[in-house]
């Protein structure tokens, strides 16, 4: 049998293949493409954590699109049928799984989809602690599908309680930073924001107002204002923009825990923002899922100089294996190397008036 929508992911399309096992009403949790909603029947609940799939999901007028694990119209008990998505972290699969149980009506039959190569054999054992009863249904376009039928429904999902605090810091800085499961470098400050908080120490950046591209739990925005708290230094609001759910509402808490001044947007990339500042630093992504995948940083460096003001500052760390140098120089100005370790590079430039 040939399986339609060949543009799709392959787990979209091993969906579409299982069509037969879908009856009554329908959530889709975790979907990566809108185009999805275009090859199946009738309506439904769509969630997507990433903000530009969300907002092509809101284009399906007879959808319920849904932006992350919060979102209000996730009611209780309403679903025959949830399928679920496999994430790339193990701990999203049981917050996702979760989530699955609290939209079950009882009786409810659900999916688990994901590829061999993104750990679908491991998501098994997680299917069944809270579902003995799953078994294999297909596997084809290198994904496995697995069905459990009756699955027990759960009630009081709430994302607060799959929130977690872990303390970091760099430089004599101290923070409370908030975690959930998915979020990059949960519970830990990675190697590359620590590097480029060093070189936030050692050459400041002199801006009123800054923007954190890729925020993530909002480490960078919180730890610059503590810093220059602790020196006596005039308050400077650092702005946050993520593509990812999970990210918008840990920089929200961090930002809170730690008294921090700024706004946090979600957004793919800066298609969504207005506004300029007078500074962007960023400690952006280059995976998606287990690829690497530069695209979204080279459509920042395309687009930020349209949101610094002239003689507004890029403050940028990456891995010194990323083409980023002549991208930097090409649209902001020329580079200067403020770090180099073999791993990481902090790069600086100028905007021109």
């Amino acid at each position: 049998m040939s399986i339609s929508g060949s543009g799709l992911p392959n787990s979209h399309q091993v969906l579409l293949k299982n069509q037969h096992l879908l009856s009554g009403s329908l959530a889709l949790l975790g979907v990566t493409s809108a185009h999805l909603l275009s090859e199946l029947p009738d309506s439904g609940l769509a969630m997507s954590e990433h903000a530009g799939v969300f907002r092509a999901l809101e284009r399906h007028e007879s959808w319920q699109a849904c932006f992350g694990y919060d979102a209000p119209a996730l009611t209780e008990n309403r679903y025959d049928n949830l399928v679920v998505f496999l994430p790339k972290a193990r701990a999203e699969l049981e917050m996702r799984l979760a989530l699955a149980r609290s939209l079950a009506k009882p009786n409810a039959r659900l999916l688990l989809i994901g590829e061999k190569k993104e750990g679908i054999a491991g998501a098994i054992k997680q299917l069944k602690a809270i579902a003995p009863q799953a078994s294999k249904a297909d596997s084809a376009r290198h994904c496995q599908v697995w069905c459990a039928d009756a699955i027990e429904p759960a009630s009081g999902f709430r994302i607060q309680d799959w929130l977690g605090w872990s303390k970091v810091e760099c430089a004599g800085i101290s923070l409370e930073v908030a975690g959930l499961p998915g979020i990059f470098s949960q519970n830990d400050l990675d190697k590359g924001t620590q590097v480029l908080l060093e070189t936030l120490e050692e050459f400041p950046v002199k801006a009123d107002r800054i923007l954190d591209f890729a925020c993530g739990a909002g480490v960078i925005g919180a730890w610059v204002q503590a810093r220059r708290a602790a020196q006596g230094l005039p308050a400077v609001g650092v702005d946050g923009v993520d593509v990812q759910s999970q990210a918008v509402i840990c920089a929200r808490e961090t930002y809170r825990g730690n008294k921090a001044a700024g706004s946090i947007f979600a957004s793919d990339g800066l298609s969504g923002i207005k506004g300029y500042w007078s500074a962007v630093i960023s400690n952006p992504p280059f995976h998606s899922g287990i690829k690497t995948d530069t695209s979204m940083t080279e459509q920042f460096l395309l687009d930020v100089k349209r949101h610094l003001l002239p003689g507004g500052e890029l403050r940028l760390v990456a891995n010194s294996f990323l083409p980023y140098e002549a991208l930097i120089e090409r649209h902001i100005g020329r580079v200067e190397r403020l770090h180099e370790d073999g791993r990481f590079t902090v790069y600086r430039a100028f905007r021109g008036q």
